[in-house]
């Protein structure tokens, strides 16, 4: 079961003017289930996004990034789960492409102003035709408040909807800021396999969004892994309508930047460890805060040694304070003047190491006390700098192999 984690409250969920949601059924991978989801975007949106930096990308992956360099505009965006269009060669990218084109004739758009996403089983031709029977279903269902619906339709292997809203004043002015994400597995930075899309009625430039997305991604989607596999298809897109009329937030010199920016990042940190909580098979959710660095990558760098080692999250698993293998993986980070000899390690407020080992008032009854705990921090003093960074995973189960094993069938 997901750890600390619940589905949103439909009703918590607030529409943002601009966007309209419509989900069908195509049963691209099961019979019955709603797997399609089409997001409506007004005239004079910005749209922007970060993808996925794995070689083998997926094709939607591809469309999309080639859209969004175009200059009409982005109109809608279509998603399908159980199937990832993913090594897929130029069939994929044919099938990707037909549904754009499809879309857009219903809508009386250009292909190139819609943007295509899959998520589920790779190496698997898209099944397109399935999808564009189903997509004057879709569209019949538009609706601003579809918003709880449409986290629930983009889901692979979650057990638990993401999704997360908020209200912020800029300049007297209110704004909304509602988004979805999914992702369960095949987490891990750069990006994860996750897809979230996020929207708010503020008035944005693209250059200003990109900047704001840029934060926020950097400080929530790439801070999370559940197993270290990056994904095909994995994409984070931010959708500023301006359908509140405010005037446009240009660059960072406009004094609401700041504001919008960190309410971004905020609510991406919330679906972010909403998708480490729901990690497949977890059982604890782990935040590595890791200070003391040289640079932030450094410590992002040690915070990930440990949260991928599969010796430190199956320990978590048993609660076993095994923590030698916290102290391995920060050795084998890769920091090759680390002088462990200064380095502190708290599990909880527990201190456990320091001057090169185990500290002297370390019991360990405490830190078995701290592991059986469901949200864990870890906490790390590199004593060569002043940065910091905070990286969130959770530990490997039983059920992580299980889940993965016959994820096929």
């Amino acid at each position: 079961m997901p750890v600390k984690l619940t589905a949103p409250d439909p009703a918590a969920l607030l529409p943002v003017p601009g966007i309209e949601l419509g989900i069908a059924s195509a049963g691209i991978k099961k019979p019955g289930r709603r797997d399609v989801l089409v997001m409506q975007i007004a005239t004079e949106s910005e749209t922007v996004g970060v993808f996925t930096q794995n070689r083998f990308c997926a094709a939607p992956v591809t469309v999309c990034k080639e859209h969004l360099h175009t200059e009409a505009g982005i109109r809608a965006l279509v998603v399908n789960t159980g199937n990832a269009n993913a090594g897929t060669g130029a069939e994929g990218l044919l099938r990707a492409r037909e549904t754009c084109i499809a879309l857009g004739n219903l809508l009386g758009v250009g292909p190139e102003q819609i943007m295509p996403f899959s998520t589920g089983v790779i190496l698997e031709p898209l099944p397109v035709d399935k999808i564009i029977a189903v997509l004057p279903e879709a569209i019949a269902d538009l609706k601003p408040a579809n918003w709880a619906q449409a986290a629930t339709a983009i889901m692979t292997t979650d057990i638990v909807s993401k999704a997360a809203s908020r209200k912020l004043m800029l300049d007297g002015v209110e704004f909304v800021l509602t988004g979805i994400a999914k992702g369960s597995g095949m987490i891990h930075p750069n990006m994860a396999t996750m897809l979230s899309f996020v929207a708010t009625d503020a008035p944005v430039s693209c250059e200003a969004l990109e900047a704001i997305l840029r934060h926020a991604v950097n400080k929530s989607f790439n801070c999370i892994t559940v197993d270290g596999d990056t994904s095909t298809n994995d994409s984070c897109i931010l959708t500023a309508t301006g359908a509140t009329a405010a005037p446009i937030i240009m660059d960072d010199g406009d004094a609401r930047f700041p504001a919008l920016r960190d309410a971004v990042t905020e609510l991406m940190i919330e679906l972010a460890q909403a998708i480490v909580r729901d990690g497949e098979g977890a059982t604890k959710f782990m935040e590595i805060a890791v200070e003391g660095g040289t640079t932030e990558a450094e410590c992002k760098q040690v915070g990930y040694a440990i949260a991928h080692s599969p010796l430190v999250k199956t320990a978590f698993f048993a609660s076993d304070p095994n923590l030698g293998r916290i102290l391995a993986a920060i050795g084998y980070a890769g920091i090759g003047d680390l002088d462990v000899s200064k380095l502190r390690l708290w599990l909880g407020d527990v201190l456990v190491a320091e001057h090169g080992g185990r500290a002297a008032s370390y019991v360990e009854a405490e830190g078995a006390a701290v592991m059986k705990a469901e949200d864990i921090r870890v906490r790390i003093d590199l004593a060569r700098g002043t940065a910091t960074a905070t990286v969130w995973t959770c530990d490997f189960s039983y059920d992580y192999v299980k889940i993965n094993a016959e994820y096929r069938s």
